[in-house]
């Protein structure tokens, strides 16, 4: 490799695989790479407090190529295990790093994926022919900027927060063996939590009418971009979220986060750092009680020590 060589890196598609890939990157850019950073629109807001370039993928085969073509790099890495995404950097005319497969000869360097690890050792995995060797950090790494803090301060005073509070996470996309992913007893909880804290809500666009209904007692602050959403979660008292994005997220910017699993693997996608912590399991959901616990322990239980696998029945969702 050549000093400050310039690198592309294909992101994943969803937030909450990106937070996972952050220590990835900064692998990356340890090792002397410059990256441009290709993928969703909210990416570069994800970004915006790392040197990388970020340019947005329009979506349609040939104007994805053109963004490719246009970083200027000779190599890439591919965080997306499709066969699209390997297509498009061959055809860009990248040498791609990536795990294999169907798409192995697409790629210049394919590896073969490891089973049964947690998905940022997976991601880390794939800078290993790149990078010297190392373990992943603690802790995810996400950065924010003072404009990032400010749109939060602005947000949470919209919102009449003044002091402590909490914040919940209660939509989540997609479903496993055709099972949610989100936790139906949020309606519950928010109303515990708000004998305590004032709770706050911070739904994307077009999901403000689901949250009111999963979070009733909430305090919304709608609109918030990536970064300004992880800022507002970095301030609180402890965030609770589903197995989505706003848990990863949480997790990235060093909250304390409880995740809440029911229907999907926590060994592979638990929120990952020392302020972290998971209940349930693919087998069943925690009680609306055992979360209500958690979140209201002043205690910091870390991740790799702490794997908390309530179930303790359905929860006693209104």
């Amino acid at each position: 490799m050549s000093a400050c060589e310039v690198f592309a890196v294909r992101l994943p598609n969803w937030l909450g695989d990106a937070c996972m890939s952050l220590p990835t990157l900064a692998r990356l850019r340890q090792a002397g790479f410059r990256l441009v950073c290709l993928g969703k629109g909210w990416a570069a807001d994800l970004l915006a407090a790392e040197p990388d370039t970020v340019l947005r993928l329009p979506g349609s085969f040939w104007a994805d190529v053109a963004v490719h073509r246009a970083t200027g790099a000779r190599r890439g890495l591919l965080f997306p295990n499709s066969v699209s995404s390997a297509l498009r950097m061959r055809v860009a005319g990248l040498c791609a790093i990536g795990y294999g497969g169907w798409r192995t000869p697409l790629l210049a360097h394919a590896l073969a994926k490891p089973h049964g690890v947690h998905e940022v050792l997976a991601f880390w995995k794939l800078a290993d022919p790149l990078c010297a060797p190392a373990d992943p950090p603690p802790q995810l790494g996400l950065r924010l900027t003072e404009e990032h803090r400010l749109a939060a301060d602005a947000a949470l005073q919209e919102a009449g927060i003044r002091g402590d509070f909490c914040v919940v996470a209660p939509l989540a996309v997609g479903r496993i063996g055709g099972r949610s992913k989100q936790w139906p007893g949020f309606p519950l909880l928010t109303r515990i939590l708000a004998e305590r804290w004032p709770v706050v809500c911070c739904p994307g666009p077009g999901e403000e009418p689901a949250a009111r209904l999963a979070a009733p007692e909430a305090r919304f602050c709608s609109g918030l971009g990536v970064g300004a959403y992880a800022a507002v979660m970095a301030r609180a008292r402890v965030v609770i979220a589903n197995d989505s994005g706003p848990m990863h997220l949480a997790a990235a910017v060093g909250a304390r986060v409880i995740g809440v699993f029911g229907v999907s693997d926590p060994a592979r996608t638990h929120p990952w750092g020392p302020q972290a912590r998971w209940l349930g399991d693919a087998r069943g959901w925690p009680s609306v009680d055992a979360v209500a616990v958690a979140a209201f322990s002043t205690e910091g239980p870390s991740a790799r020590s702490t794997v908390c696998q309530s179930r303790g029945g359905r929860p006693n969702a209104s």
